[in-house]
């Protein structure tokens, strides 16, 4: 009955979403067809194509917004989520729901199907923008009712906290500070056999009680705080509680308190837990990858005749090739080949070992003031980083991103906790490239980079594209 009550509760929440997600899709049809060419006639002078001819559009959308929010898993219970993780998981959906469409667009070319190629990219940013957040809206509204009515003594669970005294208690000290998650403390198990006469909660015995206290009492989850070892002589009571129907939740202390993102997942058959040092939301890295597509085309293309006249000038100016290849570290140290229009003397890296006495940069990166191997177009190329400009290409190929930490050429010199900064994909710009560049230390070039793995997304990608702008024409840092 329970869990047949949790797919009923599940599948109304669903149709609350896709019946916004449709209101969203008339909304920004009216926005655009009705209310921009009455406030904005000079931008939007006609009004769309008639509303028969777009609903054939509205089976499309409505998938591509129940793909992620079923992917994404957002019908289990978030009683214990915050606010914030919701708010990202809707923004995660938002970003996976809107490159959908665009992949079945644009791509597939569905728009020329349904739509005879008259799709509206401006009535697309606000039909994706206003399902953002309605759904937000929603998600708000149903948690602020969902904690009223816990508060109140409704809609909560009844739960038995088994494991060492210590670990027992810290568990029921922490739900008790939360009321809000609606889950009421029916008593305690110490896996030790131990009853203390002052604990704040009831003792019911040892872990050959939990049985016969599930059965006497009301208990809707049994939460397990135990240490590894202890979970083999707990098996075959996980194994009887499932068959009773209750659900069980294991708080395994295995590890020390970590950046890692952590998820439980399956493999052959099997829960496994698994500890990500990097953003690992596929939507997310999948519309990553695919605005580093589009910017990369787009960049590579407008960049080529200023690439075309800086070759042409390198090789008035200086003997040897226009491009500089110099293999670096990639995602988790796989090796890639960096292009670079060539600032140097074609002996440059023969050079370094002779020079190396005279860096001023600690750690691995190499700089130097005042650097005999610069050419003078160089020195104008690194001020403007102009001769980075052939790193579009290893974007379009797929050896680096548009953000993300720069590519350094050795991986050993880095300390164990550095060495995270290859979790993900290098970039041309990043947060380093905006606080200062070579004016920095390493050890704060390596904090920034892990910075932004910790912190990352799409909106953080974007705000770092538009501070590289005043950046780079500042030449703050630049060498």
């Amino acid at each position: 009955m329970l869990k047949q009550r949790i797919r009923l509760q599940a599948a109304l929440v669903l149709a609350l979403d896709l019946s916004l997600v449709a209101a969203a899709f008339f909304l920004a049809y009216a926005i655009r067809s009705w209310l921009f060419p009455q406030v904005l006639p000079g931008l939007f002078p006609r009004a769309l194509y008639p509303l028969s001819d777009h609903l054939p559009l509205l089976p499309l959308a409505l998938v591509t917004w129940m793909a992620p929010l079923i992917a994404t898993r957002r019908y289990r219970s978030h009683r214990t989520a915050d606010l914030r993780t919701e708010a990202t998981a809707i923004l995660k959906v938002t970003a996976a729901a809107t490159l959908l469409i665009l992949f079945a667009v644009f791509v597939l070319q569905l728009d020329q199907i349904l739509l005879q190629d008259r799709l509206s990219r401006t009535w697309l940013i606000l039909f994706s923008g206003l399902s953002c957040v309605l759904l937000l809206a929603e998600k708000i509204a149903l948690r602020i009712l969902a904690r009223d009515l816990r508060q109140h003594g409704l809609n909560q669970r009844a739960v038995l906290i088994a494991g060492t005294p210590e670990a027992a208690r810290q568990l029921a000290e922490s739900i008790e500070d939360h009321s809000y998650w609606g889950l009421r403390i029916v008593g305690l198990i110490h896996t030790d056999g131990s009853r203390p006469a002052n604990s704040a909660q009831p003792v019911w015995g040892g872990v050959d009680d939990i049985l016969r206290i599930v059965s006497e009492h009301v208990v809707d989850d049994v939460f397990f705080a135990v240490t590894p070892n202890e979970l083999p002589a707990l098996q075959q009571i996980f194994e009887a509680l499932q068959e009773q129907g209750i659900q069980t939740r294991i708080a395994l202390d295995l590890l020390p308190p970590t950046h890692s993102q952590v998820q439980l997942d399956s493999f052959a058959g099997r829960p496994v837990v698994t500890l990500s040092p990097a953003p690992s939301s596929l939507p997310l890295l999948l519309f990553k990858r695919f605005y580093d597509i589009c910017l990369g085309v787009v960049l590579l293309a407008i960049s080529l005749p200023v690439m075309l006249v800086l070759a042409v000038l390198i090789k008035i100016t200086s003997s040897g090739s226009v491009l500089y290849r110099q293999t670096r570290c990639g995602l988790n140290g796989r090796r890639f080949t960096m292009y670079k229009l060539r600032t140097m003397v074609a002996d440059a890296d023969a050079r370094r070992g002779e020079l190396r006495h005279l860096n001023t940069m600690d750690g691995p990166a190499f700089k130097m003031d005042r650097d005999p191997r610069i050419t003078p177009l160089g020195h104008y190329l690194r001020k403007f980083s102009l001769d980075e400009l052939p790193q579009f290409w290893n974007v379009v190929r797929g050896d680096m991103s548009i953000v993300g930490p720069r590519p350094l050429e050795e991986k050993e010199p880095y300390t164990r906790r550095q060495r995270r900064r290859l979790s993900m994909k290098p970039g041309i710009t990043c947060l380093w490239q905006v606080s200062g560049r070579s004016d920095l230390d390493f050890d704060r070039w390596m904090e920034l980079d892990l910075e932004y793995i910790d912190t990352w997304s799409p909106t953080l990608d974007f705000k770092i594209m538009l501070k590289t702008i005043p950046a780079v024409l500042s030449r703050r840092g630049a060498s």
